[in-house]
């Protein structure tokens, strides 16, 4: 065979492959990752990667902004919704691999992705119009972000909520230091430092979610919520509240932590993580011996950071727990554990992931403040 022969077929090949990586790049790019429409006068915000459980990644946080801003002053939209396609997700949270190859490249992205996610929170939690999630499906991470600020937030039975950062080295950000410490009790804080998952009803019973919908019943919700004219907050509650008079689907099903509440209160009321892991193991109960064993596979680092996030952050705005947590992002970028805990969780899936400090009392009250010391001009600024 000629070596003009040879060149042709190389050439061909290196076309054919190129017109496939362009035919795969076009096909991706034909469903947009984020919808955004108005119907009548509503603005419709749909998270649409349901393959990926609609994780939220930075080309979605810069869709959605201006268009919420824009919407906060156009005179022709009354309401906002936001949503996720499949039926699986609402949103699982943010798009974890991609700022930890991120972080380890020292690309910008594991700067940008907080500030403009954390921007885009805030803008939820002070919107001026009504604001309702409807939280159909596994809403964890970032996808808390996106709904939990905003007025309204509708859970179903399809509703899995947790916050499960401590596990891979994090912390429950995206405001988790605004609205877990208000929630009842320690129940927030219990919530923050083992991860525990709450589902359908119990998201609204533990006071993370408005309302309680059956799933079947969110397309004619949606179309009475999109159908009304120039509503106040009172008429949206009145639709929301119609809706869930009507979702009897596990009404009879006592509060999954009911019997615990007291015991959260007692064992979760101490003022340290120590104190904390104390209180479960002298209880002894079914209940504590499982927490504890829990936390003692958390991040070390992670569960202090966490206890001292919520502390600082019940007393302050949103504002101020976001600039925060911005701080506590970038002290999370430049250690260990998160890189660590996303190697054993969601790449390797060994689940074993090796600890720098291993144990709660080798973290050092200086490390920690480090954690929370202003990044300067660098700081998150609204």
């Amino acid at each position: 065979m000629s070596l003009t022969t040879l060149t042709s077929i190389y050439r061909l090949r290196s076309l054919c492959r190129l017109q496939r990586i362009q035919g795969h790049m076009m096909s991706s790019q034909v469903e947009p990752e984020v919808l955004l429409e108005k119907v009548a006068r509503a603005g419709v915000i749909t998270l649409n990667r349901p393959k990926a459980l609609n994780a939220l990644n930075l080309p979605m946080v810069r869709q959605i902004y201006p268009q919420l801003k824009k919407w906060e002053n156009d005179d022709d939209i009354d309401i906002v919704l936001i949503k996720g396609a499949g039926v699986k997700a609402f949103c699982a949270g943010g798009d974890i691999r991609a700022v930890t190859e991120a972080g380890k490249a020292g690309d910008s992205l594991a700067q940008d992705f907080f500030r403009e996610e954390y921007i885009l929170n805030n803008a939820i939690g002070s919107y001026r119009k009504p604001y309702i999630a409807l939280i159909d499906g596994i809403t964890m991470g970032g996808g808390v972000g996106l709904s939990v600020h905003g007025r309204f937030q509708v859970a179903t039975e399809k509703t899995l909520f947790a916050m499960p950062e401590t596990a891979i080295g994090l912390f429950p950000d995206v405001g988790g230091g605004h609205f877990l410490p208000r929630l009842r009790g320690k129940l927030g804080l219990f919530l923050a430092l083992t991860g525990f998952r709450l589902k359908g009803r119990d998201v609204q019973r533990a006071g993370v979610a408005t309302h309680f919908v059956e799933s079947k019943k969110i397309p004619d919700l949606e179309k009475d919520l999109v159908d009304l004219k120039s509503p106040s907050t009172e008429d949206i509650s009145r639709v929301l509240d119609t809706y869930q008079n009507q979702s009897d689907l596990d009404a009879e099903k006592p509060f999954v932590l009911e019997k615990h509440v007291s015991d959260i209160d007692r064992l979760f009321s101490s003022s340290s993580v120590e104190g904390i892991m104390q209180n479960l193991k002298a209880d002894g109960s079914e209940f504590a011996n499982k927490q504890a064993e829990m936390l003692s596979k958390m991040s070390p680092m992670s569960l202090k950071m966490t206890y001292k996030q919520l502390q600082a952050g019940a007393s302050l705005s949103l504002q101020d727990v976001l600039v925060m947590e911005y701080r506590l992002s970038q002290a999370c970028m430049r250690g260990h554990d998160f890189y660590e805990g996303v190697r054993a969780v969601l790449v390797d899936r060994d689940q074993n992931p090796k600890w720098k400090p291993s144990k709660l009392e080798e973290v050092s009250e200086q490390s920690l403040e480090q954690c929370f010391a202003s990044l300067g001009e660098k700081d998150l600024t609204f």
